[in-house]
């Protein structure tokens, strides 16, 4: 989907969330068209890509329910297989997005899940990635990482590491994962995704933290939301309730002198207009993009999504619980999904794919793991609070499932999707009517510019910012 929605002369992004996890079991269904192959032949270094598919590609696909095999865990000093599965993933899929075209692609990336943000990072820099995005937290470091890696230096980030009491890090050798000298690679614009004005001229005010533009996202947005100023409340349907204190100041963010792109709620015509009139540079739009035929989102999922938004019955909540990074989190109500507490309670707790899991210092001050979303004995024993735990859901193997790579247990249980999408539908809603049986990332395009939808001349510049098919679409 990055790859149509750059073609359509705009900047398709792909997501890098657990892009380890995507790769291994893509192969592990057999690779279908052979597209993964075909990218891994291209990495810098033939032998680490070897490695990876002798490992996991399973011709024709696993045997019915065979469940996935588990890739290395995230961890701040991971293993030099997971270091290698990780820049493999991330590498394969900007490729892909890339081939045969000379449009830019970015990746988008999470704060929260730094673990696997350098090895990605170098990964999607191998393969030519030309925008990085980041939200989710507070990306001061992100434009010295990419500094370093383009020159395939180690890279090193800060870790946040609950009750830390000395300074604990992740890093990537570049040299020593590749073994190789390489000739510098083109370092990317880095865009960091924002939700309040103080944070932009923060991060804008030191060149080290300085990044090269701003998503400015509000509260409509799909995936993870920022949690509303001052003391939380929640309305009568347990939803956290905005204000205008959680609207950014745009004068604010231009007064930075750095470009800046409007999301959540961005999806129409009118948004794109009015984005413009203020002096953004475009929009980021993910719902639409989302619904369209090039989408990895499961087939009967979207289906379903489609059914619901035609007679109107589609609904998506905040749910300020959800997500284990404590961030409140879109969700789309839909039966047989996570969204429904019935699904979601006959779910058996366990956390085998650990993205979100969150280091933490013993009384050693060596590191451990845990997450709100791992079973409860587990998470206690680690010393989580059991408030901590309630409603949680594991995000990870849910929007793994919502994109066809849910897992299924040695028992038979199989993992269950749960489906985010921004909460305004006016933009999915006018595109149903338009294109009664389904749309493409063309399509969007133009009905997002057209109709007097952009100034003239910006169908032809990066001015929309997609996340395209991945776990966090």
């Amino acid at each position: 989907m990055a790859r149509a929605v750059s073609l359509a002369g705009q900047l398709g992004v792909v997501s890098g969330t657990a892009l380890d996890v995507v790769l291994a079991r893509r192969l592990q269904d057999g690779d279908v068209g052979g597209h993964l192959r075909r990218a891994l032949a291209h990495f810098p270094v033939p032998a680490i890509a070897q490695r990876v598919v002798e490992r996991y590609l399973r011709p024709g696909g696993r045997p019915p329910g065979r469940p996935y095999l588990p890739v290395p865990k995230l961890r701040a000093r991971p293993s030099a297989r997971g270091d290698e599965l990780g820049a493999v993933g991330a590498f394969a899929e900007v490729w892909l997005a890339k081939e045969g075209h000379d449009a830019p692609v970015g990746i988008n990336l999470l704060e929260k899940i730094q673990l696997a943000t350098p090895s990605v990072l170098y990964g999607a820099m191998l393969a030519g990635v030309d925008v990085v995005l980041m939200g989710a937290g507070i990306p001061t470091q992100v434009p010295r990482l990419l500094d370093r890696l383009a020159r395939h230096e180690p890279g090193v980030l800060d870790l946040h590491v609950d009750g830390g009491t000395t300074a604990h890090t992740v890093s990537l050798d570049p040299r020593a994962l590749t073994g190789a000298e390489a000739a510098p690679l083109r370092r990317p614009r880095f865009l960091a995704v924002v939700s309040a004005h103080v944070l932009a001229a923060h991060l804008a005010k030191d060149a080290t933290t300085r990044p090269d533009g701003f998503v400015v996202e509000g509260p409509r947005a799909g995936g993870h939301n920022a949690p509303p100023r001052g003391r939380r409340v929640l309305d009568d349907d347990g939803q956290p309730v905005y204000g205008p204190r959680d609207d950014a100041d745009l004068a604010q963010v231009a007064r930075t002198g750095l470009p800046f792109w409007l999301a959540g709620g961005a999806g129409t015509p009118e948004a794109v207009r009015e984005a413009l009139r203020v002096g953004a540079a475009g929009v980021q739009c993910g719902s639409l993009f989302a619904l369209a035929e090039e989408s990895g989102l499961a087939e009967d999922a979207r289906a379903q999504v489609l059914a619901r938004l035609r007679d109107g019955t589609l609904e998506v909540r905040t749910d300020p619980r959800a997500s284990p990074t404590g961030f409140p989190f879109k969700v789309v109500s839909l039966p047989g999904t996570q969204s429904q507490d019935a699904v979601h309670a006959a779910r058996p707790k366990l956390c085998d794919v650990g993205h979100l899991r969150v280091p933490f210092e013993r009384d050693d001050g060596s590191l451990g793991y845990r997450c709100p979303g791992e079973p409860l004995d587990a998470y206690l024993e680690k010393g989580g609070a059991e408030a901590d735990t309630v409603g949680r859901k594991c995000v990870c193997n849910a929007l793994l499932a919502g994109v066809g790579l849910g897992q299924v247990r040695r028992d038979g249980y199989r993992e269950t999707a749960l489906l985010t999408l921004g909460s305004d539908v006016d933009g999915p809603a006018r595109m149903l009517a338009r294109h009664p049986d389904g749309w493409t990332c063309r399509d969007v395009v133009d009905f997002l510019l057209g109709a007097g939808g952009a100034a003239p001349g910006a169908a032809a510049d990066p001015s929309y910012v997609d996340d395209a098919t991945g776990p966090n679409t």
